[in-house]
């Protein structure tokens, strides 16, 4: 029910009428598609199937393994060009596809109608890196601040510095076309100039807030020597900033969010109220460390045992939690979560959690998460696991892949951060 509700095809479809409309009353003699995120391929298709009798040309770059495989013959010979490429660490198909959409954009006017199709992932698959610096180097400043277990806010302040579409600079590059973006947020709080690192947004953030981060997780030393001249330029002025609020380029651009995690939320929510539970939503901006939360969601459970008797209870929570990487295990965050309830509800009978990815991954694994009860470590220690070992080594796939509680789904086609239900006897 969650993922029904922000399935980004219907989301999509939702807004072709305002699309039309638009493009029908107004003086645009070219309807062009452009897109980058886990959702494109959807949203795409529905753009397809929306405007069959208009002349839409297209590119949008989704993650590898995006496009549903019985689609994958025809992937390219629609009018809108479907391109993978890398996803959380870009890569050169990133590279190839943006500069595609830049040649789109550059040969725009003030009689051009550009959608464009935001989703999560975004700021990875859209990637066009500043001048001087070269793909390997923001590849390596990437991995450093994810595994420093730096947030969505702190991690595309600095790609938005060290890029030449990310910040508004994609608006910048299309005026003065007219910009419809519809946007899967998988940011909390649905701020559009943090989705996919806001192309089409003004930017709140500076070159100085980009190197404070650098300076929070201690990587001063340890970062590309050129994206740090990028930034130290840009702090001192020899840099332009990043487009801000008042720019007359945001004039031609509208940012409307399409799909959110409190949209699933309240639909599994509705559906689990209609299933006869007793239902909560207890966080829908769940962040900071995953084990932290996993605990925290471990104590609510075994504190709300006695409510709702006789009914059962669900618990419901949403987010997106950060990992810092010390051990060298394979896992996500909502593995590592799922571990830290697990051990925090230890022996607890009627308590069960499922904690995954809406996009169906959950870090470089092909879990969106586990499933676990008060047995699991009882189970995996019996299998000769020592949970804590794993939890400290960042292995929690390891473990989950042992006990059988990995939860495997697949790409979902929509990404709106992850999602938490605690079922309660």
């Amino acid at each position: 029910a969650a993922l029904r509700a922000v399935d980004p095809y219907n989301a999509v479809l939702i807004q072709t009428e305002h699309i039309r409309s638009l493009y029908r009353n107004g003086k645009y003699r070219k309807l062009v598609i452009i897109g980058f995120g886990k959702a494109a391929y959807a949203m795409a298709s529905a753009m397809e199937d929306a405007f069959k009798e208009e002349t839409a040309d297209g590119v949008v770059i989704t993650k590898y393994g995006h496009i549903p495989v019985k689609s994958l013959p025809d992937a390219n010979q629609e009018r809108i060009k479907i391109i993978e490429a890398g996803h959380p660490i870009p890569d050169e198909n990133g590279v190839k596809g943006t500069e595609k959409i830049i040649s789109l954009m550059t040969g725009a006017d003030d009689e051009t109608l550009v959608v464009c199709l935001i989703s999560g992932g975004g700021s990875a698959l859209f990637v066009a890196p500043y001048e001087g610096i070269p793909l390997d180097d923001k590849q390596k400043v990437t991995e450093l601040l994810l595994k420093a277990g730096a947030d969505i806010y702190e991690l595309n302040s600095l790609r938005k510095h060290i890029s030449r579409v990310k910040g508004g600079r994609l608006a910048e590059i299309a005026y003065p076309a007219r910009i419809v973006s519809l946007i899967l947020s998988d940011v909390i709080g649905d701020d559009v100039g943090v989705i996919a690192s806001g192309p089409t947004a003004p930017d709140k953030t500076t070159f100085h807030d980009a190197i404070m981060v650098l300076g929070k997780y201690d990587l001063m030393e340890r970062a590309p020597g050129r994206v740090l001249k990028v930034l130290q330029d840009g702090d001192r002025g020899a840099v332009a900033e990043t487009p801000k609020e008042g720019n007359s380029i945001f004039e031609h651009v509208e940012n409307i969010i399409i799909g959110s995690n409190s949209m699933a939320l309240a639909a599994a929510r509705q559906k689990a109220e209609d299933m006869g539970l007793c239902a909560e939503i207890i966080s829908s901006g769940l962040n900071g460390e995953a084990r932290e939360a996993g605990r925290w969601l471990g104590s609510i459970a075994k504190r709300s045992k006695d409510k709702c008797v006789p009914r059962r209870l669900c618990l419901i929570s949403g987010g997106e939690t950060t990992v810092t990487v010390k051990g060298n295990g394979v896992g996500g965050r909502n593995m590592e979560l799922a571990l830290a309830f697990a051990l925090e509800a230890d022996g607890v009978k009627g308590i069960t959690l499922l904690s995954a990815g809406t996009d169906g991954t959950d870090g470089p694994t092909d879990a969106a998460g586990a499933v676990v009860d008060g047995n699991t470590i009882k189970r995996g220690r019996a299998a000769g696991l020592d949970p804590d070992a794993h939890l400290d080594n960042n292995d929690s796939y390891s473990f989950f892949k042992r006990t059988g509680e990995l939860f495997i789904t697949g790409p979902t086609g929509t990404n709106v951060m992850d999602i938490q239900i605690v079922m309660i006897e």
